[in-house]
Protein backbone atom coordinates (compact mmCIF):
# COMPACT_ATOMS: atom_id res chain seq x y z
CA UNK A 1 0.00 0.00 0.00
CA UNK A 2 1.29 3.43 -0.77
CA UNK A 3 2.65 5.74 1.85
CA UNK A 4 1.39 9.08 1.75
CA UNK A 5 4.18 11.83 3.09
CA UNK A 6 5.06 15.55 2.10
CA UNK A 7 6.90 16.70 -0.85
CA UNK A 8 9.82 17.27 1.36
CA UNK A 9 9.50 13.58 2.99
CA UNK A 10 9.41 12.44 -0.84
CA UNK A 11 12.69 14.12 -1.72
CA UNK A 12 14.47 12.76 0.81
CA UNK A 13 13.38 9.26 -0.60
CA UNK A 14 15.50 9.83 -3.98
CA UNK A 15 18.72 8.06 -3.43
CA UNK A 16 21.92 10.15 -4.65
CA UNK A 17 23.18 8.83 -7.97
CA UNK A 18 19.48 7.99 -9.14
CA UNK A 19 18.38 7.34 -12.69
CA UNK A 20 14.87 9.82 -12.35
CA UNK A 21 12.43 9.53 -14.69
CA UNK A 22 8.96 11.72 -15.82
CA UNK A 23 6.05 11.70 -17.83
CA UNK A 24 4.47 14.07 -19.30
CA UNK A 25 3.89 17.26 -21.75
CA UNK A 26 3.98 21.34 -20.59
CA UNK A 27 2.44 20.99 -17.29
CA UNK A 28 0.76 17.78 -17.59
CA UNK A 29 2.54 15.31 -15.43
CA UNK A 30 4.53 17.90 -13.83
CA UNK A 31 4.89 17.41 -9.88
CA UNK A 32 5.43 20.74 -8.88
CA UNK A 33 5.71 20.42 -5.55
CA UNK A 34 7.67 17.77 -5.08
CA UNK A 35 10.24 19.52 -7.79
CA UNK A 36 10.56 22.39 -5.74
CA UNK A 37 11.21 20.18 -2.92
CA UNK A 38 13.80 18.46 -4.32
CA UNK A 39 15.43 21.77 -5.09
CA UNK A 40 14.94 22.97 -1.95
CA UNK A 41 16.36 19.71 -0.33
CA UNK A 42 19.72 19.64 -2.49
CA UNK A 43 20.07 23.45 -1.98
CA UNK A 44 19.76 22.60 2.85
CA UNK A 45 21.64 19.34 2.42
CA UNK A 46 23.47 18.10 -0.82
CA UNK A 47 21.10 15.48 -1.35
CA UNK A 48 19.40 14.01 -3.58
CA UNK A 49 22.47 14.68 -5.79
CA UNK A 50 24.03 13.78 -8.92
CA UNK A 51 20.93 12.79 -11.00
CA UNK A 52 20.46 11.10 -14.08
CA UNK A 53 16.94 13.31 -15.72
CA UNK A 54 14.74 11.58 -18.46
CA UNK A 55 12.23 12.98 -19.79
CA UNK A 56 9.81 12.26 -22.81
CA UNK A 57 8.84 16.00 -23.67
CA UNK A 58 9.28 19.45 -23.03
CA UNK A 59 8.39 19.93 -19.01
CA UNK A 60 7.30 23.31 -18.34
CA UNK A 61 5.47 26.79 -18.63
CA UNK A 62 8.65 28.60 -20.59
CA UNK A 63 8.93 30.35 -17.46
CA UNK A 64 9.26 29.37 -13.73
CA UNK A 65 7.50 26.22 -13.81
CA UNK A 66 8.42 22.50 -14.84
CA UNK A 67 12.05 20.87 -14.96
CA UNK A 68 13.65 24.29 -14.62
CA UNK A 69 12.95 24.27 -10.80
CA UNK A 70 15.77 21.34 -10.66
CA UNK A 71 18.06 23.51 -12.48
CA UNK A 72 17.60 26.85 -9.81
CA UNK A 73 19.29 24.56 -7.75
CA UNK A 74 22.70 24.98 -9.30
CA UNK A 75 25.22 22.42 -9.89
CA UNK A 76 25.29 19.21 -8.42
CA UNK A 77 21.60 17.94 -8.44
CA UNK A 78 20.86 17.26 -11.96
CA UNK A 79 24.48 15.98 -14.15
CA UNK A 80 23.21 14.19 -17.04
CA UNK A 81 19.73 15.16 -18.60
CA UNK A 82 17.84 13.61 -21.98
CA UNK A 83 14.89 14.51 -23.03
CA UNK A 84 13.13 14.60 -26.74
CA UNK A 85 12.41 18.66 -26.11
CA UNK A 86 14.92 19.96 -23.41
CA UNK A 87 14.42 23.83 -24.38
CA UNK A 88 10.73 24.66 -21.63
CA UNK A 89 13.64 24.27 -18.88
CA UNK A 90 15.44 27.32 -19.22
CA UNK A 91 17.76 26.85 -16.40
CA UNK A 92 18.80 22.95 -17.05
CA UNK A 93 19.08 24.73 -21.15
CA UNK A 94 21.59 26.92 -19.63
CA UNK A 95 23.46 24.81 -17.81
CA UNK A 96 24.17 22.31 -20.68
CA UNK A 97 24.65 25.08 -23.07
CA UNK A 98 27.45 26.03 -20.88
CA UNK A 99 28.97 22.54 -20.99
CA UNK A 100 28.17 21.76 -16.95
CA UNK A 101 25.90 18.64 -17.41
CA UNK A 102 25.65 16.51 -20.14
CA UNK A 103 22.50 16.51 -22.35
CA UNK A 104 21.28 14.36 -25.23
CA UNK A 105 17.77 14.74 -27.15
CA UNK A 106 16.70 12.01 -28.69
CA UNK A 107 13.11 11.53 -30.28
CA UNK A 108 10.05 11.59 -27.98
CA UNK A 109 8.26 8.50 -29.74
CA UNK A 110 11.61 6.63 -29.23
CA UNK A 111 11.74 7.59 -25.45
CA UNK A 112 7.84 7.27 -24.59
CA UNK A 113 8.19 3.98 -25.98
CA UNK A 114 11.68 2.71 -24.89
CA UNK A 115 10.00 2.91 -21.04
CA UNK A 116 7.80 0.38 -22.32
CA UNK A 117 10.86 -1.97 -23.13
CA UNK A 118 12.70 -1.28 -19.99
CA UNK A 119 9.42 -2.25 -18.22
CA UNK A 120 9.25 -5.63 -20.36
CA UNK A 121 13.60 -5.95 -19.39
CA UNK A 122 14.08 -5.97 -23.41
CA UNK A 123 17.34 -4.48 -23.81
CA UNK A 124 16.16 -1.40 -26.00
CA UNK A 125 14.19 -0.46 -28.51
CA UNK A 126 15.51 -0.56 -32.58
CA UNK A 127 14.26 2.06 -35.12
CA UNK A 128 14.95 3.33 -38.44
CA UNK A 129 13.30 6.59 -36.36
CA UNK A 130 16.67 8.99 -36.22
CA UNK A 131 18.64 7.98 -38.95
CA UNK A 132 20.33 10.90 -41.01
CA UNK A 133 19.45 13.28 -38.44
CA UNK A 134 21.85 14.29 -35.36
CA UNK A 135 20.47 11.20 -33.11
CA UNK A 136 22.23 9.41 -35.76
CA UNK A 137 25.55 8.21 -33.98
CA UNK A 138 27.27 8.98 -37.26
CA UNK A 139 26.56 12.68 -37.39
CA UNK A 140 26.25 13.49 -33.16
CA UNK A 141 24.67 10.86 -31.67
CA UNK A 142 21.67 12.87 -29.89
CA UNK A 143 24.64 14.83 -28.34
CA UNK A 144 23.63 18.61 -27.49
CA UNK A 145 27.19 19.70 -25.73
CA UNK A 146 30.77 18.91 -26.33
CA UNK A 147 31.06 17.43 -22.76
CA UNK A 148 28.26 14.77 -23.65
CA UNK A 149 30.58 11.51 -23.45
CA UNK A 150 27.92 9.11 -22.79
CA UNK A 151 26.81 7.10 -25.97
CA UNK A 152 22.86 6.21 -25.57
CA UNK A 153 22.44 5.32 -29.59
CA UNK A 154 24.04 2.66 -31.90
CA UNK A 155 24.01 2.28 -35.26
CA UNK A 156 23.53 -1.64 -35.88
CA UNK A 157 21.99 -3.82 -39.40
CA UNK A 158 19.07 -6.31 -39.08
CA UNK A 159 18.17 -8.43 -42.16
CA UNK A 160 20.57 -6.42 -44.27
CA UNK A 161 18.92 -3.01 -43.57
CA UNK A 162 20.37 0.17 -41.32
CA UNK A 163 18.76 0.58 -37.47
CA UNK A 164 19.34 2.59 -34.79
CA UNK A 165 19.41 1.07 -31.21
CA UNK A 166 18.46 2.78 -28.29
CA UNK A 167 19.39 0.82 -25.32
CA UNK A 168 17.48 0.33 -21.91
CA UNK A 169 18.90 1.31 -18.76
CA UNK A 170 18.26 0.67 -15.26
CA UNK A 171 15.26 3.12 -13.63
CA UNK A 172 15.86 4.14 -9.91
CA UNK A 173 12.51 6.57 -9.66
CA UNK A 174 9.45 7.67 -11.44
CA UNK A 175 8.40 11.17 -10.44
CA UNK A 176 4.62 11.31 -11.65
CA UNK A 177 1.62 13.18 -11.01
CA UNK A 178 -2.31 12.78 -11.47
CA UNK A 179 -5.43 14.38 -10.61
CA UNK A 180 -6.92 11.68 -8.08
CA UNK A 181 -5.20 9.18 -5.10
CA UNK A 182 -7.50 6.53 -3.21
CA UNK A 183 -6.09 5.28 0.08
CA UNK A 184 -4.55 2.57 -1.52
CA UNK A 185 -2.24 4.80 -4.00
CA UNK A 186 -4.46 4.29 -7.37
CA UNK A 187 -4.23 7.08 -9.52
CA UNK A 188 -6.53 8.57 -11.48
CA UNK A 189 -6.07 11.20 -14.25
CA UNK A 190 -9.43 12.78 -14.55
CA UNK A 191 -8.17 16.75 -14.92
CA UNK A 192 -5.46 16.03 -16.88
CA UNK A 193 -5.40 16.72 -20.68
CA UNK A 194 -3.02 14.22 -21.75
CA UNK A 195 -2.45 10.36 -20.82
CA UNK A 196 0.91 10.42 -20.49
CA UNK A 197 3.01 7.68 -19.89
CA UNK A 198 2.62 7.48 -16.72
CA UNK A 199 2.41 4.04 -16.36
CA UNK A 200 4.83 2.91 -18.41
CA UNK A 201 7.33 4.78 -16.28
CA UNK A 202 5.96 3.29 -12.96
CA UNK A 203 6.39 -0.13 -14.36
CA UNK A 204 9.90 0.45 -15.71
CA UNK A 205 10.90 1.96 -12.40
CA UNK A 206 8.91 -0.94 -10.37
CA UNK A 207 10.69 -3.81 -12.22
CA UNK A 208 14.02 -2.23 -11.87
CA UNK A 209 13.85 -1.99 -8.28
CA UNK A 210 13.22 1.48 -8.35
CA UNK A 211 10.58 3.34 -6.08
CA UNK A 212 7.34 5.45 -8.01
CA UNK A 213 6.31 8.92 -6.15
CA UNK A 214 2.92 10.49 -6.97
CA UNK A 215 1.87 13.66 -5.98
CA UNK A 216 -2.19 14.46 -6.86
CA UNK A 217 -4.28 17.06 -6.04
CA UNK A 218 -7.48 14.99 -4.32
CA UNK A 219 -7.24 11.86 -2.21
CA UNK A 220 -10.89 9.80 -2.05
CA UNK A 221 -11.40 7.00 -0.15
CA UNK A 222 -10.31 3.48 -1.08
CA UNK A 223 -12.60 1.76 -4.03
CA UNK A 224 -14.34 5.25 -4.92
CA UNK A 225 -12.56 5.41 -8.50
CA UNK A 226 -14.03 3.42 -11.13
CA UNK A 227 -11.56 0.34 -11.90
CA UNK A 228 -11.44 2.07 -15.64
CA UNK A 229 -10.09 5.29 -14.18
CA UNK A 230 -7.42 3.80 -12.57
CA UNK A 231 -4.30 4.94 -14.89
CA UNK A 232 -1.57 3.70 -12.72
CA UNK A 233 -2.71 1.13 -10.04
CA UNK A 234 -1.48 1.08 -6.33
CA UNK A 235 0.82 -2.21 -6.60
CA UNK A 236 3.23 0.34 -8.36
CA UNK A 237 3.02 3.44 -6.22
CA UNK A 238 5.48 3.56 -3.32
CA UNK A 239 4.72 7.40 -2.21
CA UNK A 240 2.03 9.80 -2.75
CA UNK A 241 2.27 13.33 -1.97
CA UNK A 242 -1.10 15.40 -1.77
CA UNK A 243 -0.15 18.61 -3.33
CA UNK A 244 -1.20 21.48 -0.43
CA UNK A 245 -0.61 24.54 -3.45
CA UNK A 246 -2.83 24.72 -6.37
CA UNK A 247 -0.15 26.47 -8.40
CA UNK A 248 1.18 22.89 -8.44
CA UNK A 249 -0.90 21.34 -10.27
CA UNK A 250 -2.16 23.44 -13.91
CA UNK A 251 -3.37 21.13 -16.54
CA UNK A 252 -1.36 22.77 -18.66
CA UNK A 253 1.16 25.71 -19.16
CA UNK A 254 -1.92 28.28 -19.84
CA UNK A 255 -4.04 27.24 -17.90
CA UNK A 256 -5.36 25.94 -14.65
CA UNK A 257 -7.99 23.80 -15.41
CA UNK A 258 -9.83 23.70 -19.07
CA UNK A 259 -12.54 21.37 -19.06
CA UNK A 260 -12.68 21.44 -22.28
CA UNK A 261 -9.26 19.25 -22.64
CA UNK A 262 -9.81 16.72 -20.47
CA UNK A 263 -13.91 15.85 -21.56
CA UNK A 264 -15.76 17.06 -18.76
CA UNK A 265 -17.11 19.56 -21.06
CA UNK A 266 -17.31 19.92 -24.85
CA UNK A 267 -16.73 23.95 -25.95
CA UNK A 268 -19.02 25.76 -28.73
CA UNK A 269 -16.53 25.86 -31.78
CA UNK A 270 -17.72 29.80 -32.08
CA UNK A 271 -15.83 30.52 -28.72
CA UNK A 272 -12.61 29.56 -30.04
CA UNK A 273 -11.12 32.68 -30.92
CA UNK A 274 -10.23 32.88 -34.71
CA UNK A 275 -6.71 34.12 -36.02
CA UNK A 276 -6.30 37.38 -36.01
CA UNK A 277 -5.46 38.32 -39.76
CA UNK A 278 -1.49 38.71 -40.76
CA UNK A 279 1.30 36.82 -42.75
CA UNK A 280 0.90 33.87 -40.61
CA UNK A 281 -2.74 33.44 -40.48
CA UNK A 282 -1.44 33.23 -44.90
CA UNK A 283 0.96 30.68 -43.94
CA UNK A 284 -1.62 28.71 -42.03
CA UNK A 285 -4.45 28.95 -45.08
CA UNK A 286 -2.07 27.52 -47.70
CA UNK A 287 -0.78 25.03 -45.74
CA UNK A 288 -4.90 24.12 -45.24
CA UNK A 289 -4.91 23.93 -48.83
CA UNK A 290 -3.31 20.71 -48.39
CA UNK A 291 -5.20 18.82 -46.66
CA UNK A 292 -8.07 16.46 -47.96
CA UNK A 293 -11.41 15.39 -46.79
CA UNK A 294 -11.15 12.75 -44.75
CA UNK A 295 -7.06 13.05 -43.53
CA UNK A 296 -5.92 12.42 -40.49
CA UNK A 297 -3.55 15.33 -39.79
CA UNK A 298 -0.77 15.72 -36.90
CA UNK A 299 -0.09 19.35 -36.22
CA UNK A 300 3.31 20.74 -34.67
CA UNK A 301 3.91 23.26 -31.70
CA UNK A 302 4.45 27.00 -33.11
CA UNK A 303 2.81 28.40 -36.15
CA UNK A 304 1.10 24.63 -37.45
CA UNK A 305 -0.82 24.26 -34.35
CA UNK A 306 -2.98 26.91 -35.69
CA UNK A 307 -3.51 25.29 -38.85
CA UNK A 308 -6.82 24.04 -36.95
CA UNK A 309 -7.84 27.52 -36.19
CA UNK A 310 -7.60 28.41 -40.08
CA UNK A 311 -10.24 25.16 -40.74
CA UNK A 312 -12.19 25.54 -37.84
CA UNK A 313 -13.10 29.34 -38.54
CA UNK A 314 -13.76 28.06 -42.31
CA UNK A 315 -16.27 25.67 -41.17
CA UNK A 316 -14.47 22.21 -42.06
CA UNK A 317 -12.92 20.70 -38.63
CA UNK A 318 -15.31 17.88 -39.55
CA UNK A 319 -14.17 17.16 -42.97
CA UNK A 320 -10.77 16.10 -41.36
CA UNK A 321 -9.20 14.53 -37.92
CA UNK A 322 -6.76 16.34 -36.14
CA UNK A 323 -4.10 14.62 -33.75
CA UNK A 324 -1.50 15.65 -32.13
CA UNK A 325 1.85 13.43 -31.01
CA UNK A 326 0.12 13.39 -27.16
CA UNK A 327 -2.61 11.50 -27.54
CA UNK A 328 -5.16 13.98 -28.73
CA UNK A 329 -7.64 12.41 -31.70
CA UNK A 330 -10.02 14.37 -32.87
CA UNK A 331 -11.00 18.15 -31.66
CA UNK A 332 -9.30 21.60 -32.36
CA UNK A 333 -5.42 21.01 -31.04
CA UNK A 334 -4.54 23.56 -29.00
CA UNK A 335 -1.39 26.11 -29.90
CA UNK A 336 1.08 27.82 -27.08
CA UNK A 337 0.47 27.78 -23.87
CA UNK A 338 -1.72 24.65 -23.87
CA UNK A 339 0.31 22.78 -26.87
CA UNK A 340 -0.66 18.98 -27.23
CA UNK A 341 -3.87 19.62 -25.27
CA UNK A 342 -6.99 20.20 -27.45
CA UNK A 343 -10.54 21.54 -27.13
CA UNK A 344 -13.02 18.68 -26.99
CA UNK A 345 -10.84 15.78 -28.38
CA UNK A 346 -13.12 12.28 -29.79
CA UNK A 347 -10.52 10.60 -28.01
CA UNK A 348 -7.30 10.27 -25.71
CA UNK A 349 -5.02 7.94 -26.49
CA UNK A 350 -1.69 6.95 -23.96
CA UNK A 351 1.00 9.08 -25.20
CA UNK A 352 3.18 5.92 -26.34
CA UNK A 353 0.05 4.50 -28.37
CA UNK A 354 -0.16 7.51 -30.47
CA UNK A 355 3.70 6.89 -31.35
CA UNK A 356 2.66 3.42 -32.18
CA UNK A 357 0.29 5.31 -34.51
CA UNK A 358 2.32 7.35 -35.61
CA UNK A 359 5.50 5.40 -36.60
CA UNK A 360 3.15 2.46 -38.61
CA UNK A 361 2.53 5.40 -40.90
CA UNK A 362 -0.94 6.32 -39.46
CA UNK A 363 -1.14 9.52 -40.47
CA UNK A 364 -1.70 11.10 -43.86
CA UNK A 365 -0.39 14.70 -43.25
CA UNK A 366 1.40 16.49 -40.75
CA UNK A 367 2.13 20.02 -40.58
CA UNK A 368 5.65 21.07 -38.60
CA UNK A 369 7.40 24.47 -38.37
CA UNK A 370 10.60 25.64 -40.06
CA UNK A 371 13.81 26.23 -38.76
CA UNK A 372 16.37 26.55 -41.02
CA UNK A 373 16.15 24.85 -44.23
CA UNK A 374 19.32 24.05 -46.54
CA UNK A 375 19.88 23.27 -50.31
CA UNK A 376 19.25 19.30 -49.41
CA UNK A 377 16.07 19.96 -47.90
CA UNK A 378 16.92 19.22 -44.09
CA UNK A 379 15.39 20.92 -41.38
CA UNK A 380 16.98 21.94 -38.16
CA UNK A 381 14.32 22.69 -35.92
CA UNK A 382 16.35 21.69 -32.77
CA UNK A 383 19.44 23.42 -31.88
CA UNK A 384 20.25 27.33 -32.52
CA UNK A 385 23.70 28.36 -30.90
CA UNK A 386 22.55 29.07 -27.16
CA UNK A 387 19.14 27.91 -27.83
CA UNK A 388 19.24 24.08 -27.64
CA UNK A 389 15.14 22.71 -27.96
CA UNK A 390 15.21 19.33 -29.24
CA UNK A 391 13.23 17.75 -31.52
CA UNK A 392 10.10 16.42 -29.38
CA UNK A 393 8.34 14.18 -31.61
CA UNK A 394 9.27 15.73 -35.43
CA UNK A 395 11.47 13.20 -35.99
CA UNK A 396 9.17 10.10 -35.33
CA UNK A 397 6.56 12.25 -36.97
CA UNK A 398 8.84 13.04 -40.28
CA UNK A 399 9.68 9.62 -40.59
CA UNK A 400 6.42 7.64 -41.55
CA UNK A 401 4.07 10.63 -43.17
CA UNK A 402 3.57 10.37 -46.49
CA UNK A 403 2.94 14.04 -46.86
CA UNK A 404 5.10 16.03 -44.75
CA UNK A 405 4.75 19.96 -44.76
CA UNK A 406 7.03 22.23 -43.02
CA UNK A 407 5.68 25.81 -42.76
CA UNK A 408 7.06 29.29 -41.00
CA UNK A 409 7.54 32.89 -42.69
CA UNK A 410 10.52 33.22 -44.85
CA UNK A 411 12.78 35.88 -43.18
CA UNK A 412 12.73 36.06 -39.44
CA UNK A 413 12.33 39.34 -38.10
CA UNK A 414 10.87 40.78 -41.10
CA UNK A 415 8.14 42.82 -40.94
CA UNK A 416 4.92 42.37 -42.99
CA UNK A 417 1.53 43.40 -44.76
CA UNK A 418 -0.67 41.15 -45.93
CA UNK A 419 -3.87 42.17 -47.32
CA UNK A 420 -5.60 43.05 -50.90
CA UNK A 421 -4.33 39.81 -52.32
CA UNK A 422 -0.93 40.20 -52.11
CA UNK A 423 1.76 40.36 -48.84
CA UNK A 424 4.11 43.59 -48.84
CA UNK A 425 7.59 44.20 -47.29
CA UNK A 426 7.52 46.34 -45.25
CA UNK A 427 11.24 45.87 -43.80
CA UNK A 428 13.38 42.51 -44.56
CA UNK A 429 13.82 39.86 -42.43
CA UNK A 430 17.23 39.72 -40.33
CA UNK A 431 17.70 36.31 -40.17
CA UNK A 432 18.10 33.99 -43.29
CA UNK A 433 16.06 30.36 -42.87
CA UNK A 434 17.01 28.88 -46.03
CA UNK A 435 20.90 28.42 -45.61
CA UNK A 436 23.60 26.64 -47.04
CA UNK A 437 23.96 23.85 -44.22
CA UNK A 438 21.68 23.81 -41.39
CA UNK A 439 23.58 23.50 -37.96
CA UNK A 440 22.15 20.33 -36.72
CA UNK A 441 19.92 17.84 -39.07
CA UNK A 442 16.25 17.46 -37.47
CA UNK A 443 14.85 15.92 -40.85
CA UNK A 444 17.12 14.71 -42.88
CA UNK A 445 16.13 15.34 -47.10
CA UNK A 446 18.33 12.60 -47.82
CA UNK A 447 16.64 9.78 -45.76
CA UNK A 448 13.24 11.15 -46.59
CA UNK A 449 11.57 7.82 -48.48
CA UNK A 450 10.49 8.35 -52.41
CA UNK A 451 6.93 8.08 -52.13
CA UNK A 452 6.80 10.74 -48.89
CA UNK A 453 5.92 14.62 -50.51
CA UNK A 454 7.68 17.15 -48.62
CA UNK A 455 6.59 21.17 -48.55
CA UNK A 456 8.03 23.68 -47.55
CA UNK A 457 5.35 26.87 -47.11
CA UNK A 458 6.07 30.15 -46.48
CA UNK A 459 3.96 34.14 -46.59
CA UNK A 460 6.77 34.39 -49.95
CA UNK A 461 6.91 30.83 -51.78
CA UNK A 462 6.62 27.41 -51.84
CA UNK A 463 8.93 24.96 -52.42
CA UNK A 464 9.17 21.25 -52.63
CA UNK A 465 11.84 18.48 -52.08
CA UNK A 466 12.31 16.40 -55.49
CA UNK A 467 14.71 14.73 -56.81
CA UNK A 468 16.34 15.49 -53.62
CA UNK A 469 16.73 19.10 -54.07
CA UNK A 470 14.47 21.87 -52.88
CA UNK A 471 12.50 23.30 -55.84
CA UNK A 472 10.61 26.66 -55.79
CA UNK A 473 7.03 26.23 -56.83
CA UNK A 474 5.04 28.67 -56.11
CA UNK A 475 5.67 32.46 -55.40
CA UNK A 476 3.44 35.18 -53.66
CA UNK A 477 1.78 37.58 -55.69
CA UNK A 478 3.15 40.72 -56.41
CA UNK A 479 6.76 39.89 -55.27
CA UNK A 480 10.44 39.79 -57.14
CA UNK A 481 11.82 36.26 -57.97
CA UNK A 482 15.37 37.97 -57.14
CA UNK A 483 14.95 40.41 -54.78
CA UNK A 484 12.59 38.94 -53.07
CA UNK A 485 13.19 35.22 -52.67
CA UNK A 486 17.05 33.92 -54.58
CA UNK A 487 18.84 37.38 -52.66
CA UNK A 488 17.79 36.01 -49.23
CA UNK A 489 18.44 32.40 -49.81
CA UNK A 490 22.01 31.30 -49.06
CA UNK A 491 21.82 28.49 -52.41
CA UNK A 492 19.97 28.38 -55.45
CA UNK A 493 16.92 26.56 -55.51
CA UNK A 494 15.88 24.16 -58.11
CA UNK A 495 13.06 26.99 -60.07
CA UNK A 496 9.70 24.85 -61.49
CA UNK A 497 8.97 25.00 -65.12
CA UNK A 498 5.24 25.25 -64.11
CA UNK A 499 6.26 27.83 -61.15
CA UNK A 500 2.96 29.39 -60.15
CA UNK A 501 1.48 32.18 -58.21
CA UNK A 502 0.34 31.84 -54.69
CA UNK A 503 -3.89 31.94 -54.33
CA UNK A 504 -3.97 35.74 -53.86
CA UNK A 505 -7.92 34.85 -52.01
CA UNK A 506 -5.53 33.56 -49.14
CA UNK A 507 -3.90 36.82 -48.73
CA UNK A 508 -7.34 38.92 -48.30
CA UNK A 509 -8.65 39.60 -44.54
CA UNK A 510 -11.74 37.20 -45.58
CA UNK A 511 -11.42 33.94 -47.41
CA UNK A 512 -13.81 31.31 -47.29
CA UNK A 513 -11.88 29.21 -49.94
CA UNK A 514 -11.02 26.18 -48.40
CA UNK A 515 -13.83 23.89 -49.20
CA UNK A 516 -13.03 23.91 -52.86
CA UNK A 517 -9.18 22.23 -52.05
CA UNK A 518 -10.70 20.11 -49.69
CA UNK A 519 -13.56 18.27 -51.58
Amino acid sequence: MAEFVTALEAAKKIPDHATLGLAGMGLSGWPEEIGCAIRDSFKESGHPCDLNLKQGSAMGDWKERGATRLGEAGEGLITRWSGAHVGSAYSLRQMAYENKIQCHCLPQGVIVNLWREIAAGRPGLISKVGLGTFVDPRVNGGKMNTCTTDELVELVEFNGEEYLFYKAFKLDVALLRGTIADEDGNISFEHESIFNEGLAVATAAKNSGGIVIVQVEYVTKSGTIRPKDVKIPGIMVDYVVVATNKDACWQAEGVYYEPAFSGQIRKPLKAIEPLPFDERKVVCRRCAMELAKGNIVNLGVGMPADVSKVVAEEGLIDYITMTTESGMVGGVPSALPNFGSAYNPEATLEHGSMFDFIDGGGLDVTCLGIGEIDEEGNNNVSKFGPRLTGPGGFINITTSTPKVIFCGTFMGKAKLKAGDGKVQILEEGKVKKFVKSVEQITFSGKYAKDSQEILYITERAVFKLIDGKVSLIEIAPGLDIKKDILDNMDFVPEISKDLKEMDKEIFNETWGGLKKYMM
